[in-house]
């Protein structure tokens, strides 16, 4: 979905005809899913074969992801009024992710330890064996470390960041790029301008291919389900069932709880998404709807420049799901394995976890990776345990991605509001509606606004 636009002079603000139910994206997305799930039951090998369908969708995908990133952080930047401001946002933003990552870890620590889902398991870790994509799992996460984040943002080519998707270096590449915008004044005026204008191409292609969004879904619904079967889901049943109840628990609680706050309905919110967060179902890929997500917060009246650095920086740094499912797989483990942990090794499973789970949003195989690296860089819980969560990884994938969804979504409506941007009227009436609302064409400071208007 592309960004909305201001209207052009004279053009009419009248809210567009809804489109009925059965034209709807989100309906033929929920539609697919099921197909997909009943394709994959009924005919495994004919789900397996399906495979290239889902990944073909989420690599079209993927093959917007830097350029929208890029040109929506930089004209961003290109568009503030000073630089002290992009640097106000960002130091924000990182504050509140740093606290909503230790956050979901220590809800994951804490229910894990309630109910002991890895409990009378009794697995040997000398039994278990690595093989196939765990096993080159576990090797990427040993050749980590804890500071291996903040190593791997400058890229050794800014061509290099794009082709290889790393997001973490094109935001920062972005960033440089859009400062020295800024600092070359009225030279950087035109290329602005040209920027902008790109944006609008590549968003219009992005609404081409999330046509396909229903038949990407049906594709990769299709083949997990083929491929490892709806037995898997209840051989771990616990696990499964802890790890979403614990992501549903912080979702409505702990992020609803912050935008009951900001005098904002988190069910009204998670409704005004319900096309993302189908296609994320379908797709396990939070990546697969980032513009689109850009684009609704924008509707909601969200400045663009903090929608263009919270977002993008969010996807690396505020992976809320990712952090619940680190401390949940962590201690399973270790409860799985029989490996007892003293609360002060816990909390420094958590203190690792709260590093490793940053810069790894987009990596195939990101949560076993920092899972594997958490566990090699503590020592003290076998890496091999792994293996006891292997074969239902791509069952937990989709509420990580759907977890880190709604955690960004919130972080950035928090952040517009500790700029004093967030015009939370406005935020309600859009989510009562449904209907994005055309953004302020300047970005304004709503509590001036009644000083403005007695001058």
């Amino acid at each position: 979905m592309a960004a909305t636009a201001s209207p052009a002079p004279g053009q009419s603000l009248a809210t567009p005809p809804t489109k009925p139910w059965y034209k709807q994206l989100y309906f033929w997305v929920l539609t697919a899913i099921v197909c997909g799930i009943l394709t994959g039951w009924l005919w495994p090998s004919a789900g397996v074969a399906l495979e290239p369908v889902g990944t073909t969708f989420v690599s079209a995908i993927k093959m917007l992801i830097t350029p929208i990133v890029f040109l929506t952080i930089v004209a961003g930047i290109g568009g503030v009024d000073s630089l002290r401001r992009v640097g106000r946002v960002g130091l924000k933003s990182l504050v509140y992710f740093q606290a909503g990552t230790l956050v979901a870890l220590a809800v994951g620590l804490i229910a894990v330890n309630v109910f002991q889902p890895g409990a009378g398991v009794h697995a040997h870790p000398g039994a278990l064996h690595l093989s196939g994509d765990a096993a080159q799992y576990v090797k990427d996460g040993e050749g980590q470390s804890w500071w291996h984040f903040l190593t791997d943002i400058v890229p050794s080519s800014a061509v290099g960041a794009f082709a290889e998707g790393n997001i973490l270096q094109v935001i920062f590449f972005a960033v440089l790029f859009g400062i020295a915008l800024k600092a070359v004044g009225a030279t950087g005026v035109p290329i602005v301008d040209g920027i902008n204008r790109l944006s609008a191409v590549v968003f219009k292609i992005l609404h081409y291919i999330m046509l396909a969004a229903p038949v990407g879904a049906f594709g990769a619904m299709a083949f997990t389900i083929g491929k490892y079967g709806i037995s898997t889901l209840t051989s771990l049943g616990r696990l499964i069932g802890l790890f979403y109840g614990t992501s549903l628990f912080f979702v409505v609680v702990v992020l609803g709880g912050v935008l009951a706050l900001l005098r904002i309905n988190i069910f009204r919110l998670l409704r005004y998404l319900r096309e993302e967060f189908l296609i994320v179902l379908g797709t396990s890929s939070s990546e697969s709807v980032l513009p689109r997500l850009m684009g609704k917060l924008e509707g909601l009246g969200v400045r663009r420049d903090i929608v263009g650095l919270t977002v993008p920086t969010g996807y690396s740094f505020n992976l809320d799901g990712s952090s619940i499912y680190l401390s949940l797989a962590a201690v399973y483990i270790a409860q799985a394995t029989d490996t007892p942990l003293t609360v002060g090794q816990q909390l420094g499973l958590l203190a690792v976890m709260i590093l490793t789970s940053k810069g790894s949003g987009g990596v195939t195989g990101a949560g076993f990776i920092a899972l594997a690296a958490t566990l090699s860089t503590v020592g003290t819980v076998p890496a091999a345990g792994i293996m006891l969560i292997f074969g239902i990884d791509k069952f937990m994938s989709e509420c990580r991605a759907l977890t880190n969804l709604a955690g960004n979504s919130v972080a950035t409506l928090v952040v517009a509001r500790w700029e004093h941007v967030l015009d939370t009227a406005r935020v309600n009436r859009v989510l009562h509606t449904g209907t994005p609302e055309p953004t302020p064409a300047q970005p304004h400071d709503i509590e001036a606004e009644p000083a403005l208007a007695k001058a």
